[in-house]
């Protein structure tokens, strides 16, 4: 496709994009003189995902790569997740962070805590030196693994985040059940794998990088335990129910997608998180 863009339109697009123009302003005027709609979207993704990767090559960055993108800038209020509308309350352009409303069901929420409240260890995080999971002083809550539709609660949920964010559920990581207790924390960190750390590459192996997280509020704390994004000043309060979606197109801290689980101040936290990854996750 790119070879058949004249040199002149591709400098037209980039100069819209850098203007700030949404991407509907820049294919209406290639519509208007004759281009078919998606043929001019695809033009229009063409130019800049190639301009973005020369620059990450030149700039030695990682080069971007596909990520689930699901609401538009003053896109609709209310979104279809399959079985159940959800309701976009919150966007943030960059970092691309989305707080849904009314992702579970309150009885969906207390069907997960249930299934996991017999099974919590403490949190581990994956050492990055050695592909391991360890237990770090970071990460003070305790957790246990879903199995990827080990029931129909659980196979449910998973086909709603698929189809509201347009990602397969292959490439979904097992979800993850967590319970914060009061002073409980999980401290500033990035959810991607660090390439350059010698204990990633068997991870990559099993379905390449993280792209995305969706962390799903199970309860409503009394106060604290909201997840808050440093870089942005940007927090999502823990509300029942609710979810906070991020994705990061690289593994650099210039996607903006440092974040932290705060403090519960008090009562307790419940969350079910669910990674993302670019391809069938084994």
């Amino acid at each position: 496709m790119e070879q058949h863009i004249a040199p002149e339109l591709k400098a037209w697009i980039l100069d819209q994009v850098r203007a700030g123009h949404p991407p509907e302003a820049v294919v209406a005027p290639m519509v208007a003189q004759g281009w078919q709609e998606q043929v001019a979207i695809d033009a229009v993704e063409t130019v800049v995902r190639g301009h973005v990767e020369h620059h990450a090559r030149g700039a030695d960055l990682p080069v971007p790569v596909p990520v689930p993108a699901p609401v538009a800038w003053n896109g609709a209020s209310v979104l279809s997740a399959g079985d159940r509308d959800v309701q976009m309350l919150a966007h943030l352009v960059h970092p691309q962070v989305v707080v849904f409303g009314g992702l579970l069901s309150h009885a969906e929420c207390d069907g997960l805590v249930e299934l996991a409240r017999g099974r919590l260890a403490r949190s581990s995080t994956v050492n990055l030196d050695t592909g391991s999971d360890e237990v770090h002083a970071a990460r003070t809550s305790q957790g246990m693994f879903l199995r990827r539709g080990e029931n129909a609660l659980v196979a449910r949920i998973e086909a709603r985040i698929a189809a509201l964010l347009q990602w397969p559920v292959e490439n979904g990581e097992a979800m993850q059940v967590l319970r914060y207790g009061v002073g409980a924390e999980y401290r500033p960190h990035h959810d991607y794998f660090d390439p350059g750390r010698p204990g990633v590459s068997g991870i990559l192996a099993r379905g390449g990088q993280r792209v995305a997280s969706v962390v799903m509020y199970l309860n409503t704390p009394a106060r604290g335990g909201a997840t808050t994004f440093p870089d942005a000043r940007f927090e999502a309060a823990a509300i029942k129910g609710n979810a906070v979606f991020f994705s990061y197109d690289r593994p650099h801290p210039m996607t903006g997608t440092l974040h932290a689980g705060a403090p519960v101040l008090e009562g307790e936290k419940w969350v079910a998180t669910k990674w993302l990854r670019e391809g069938a996750h084994a």
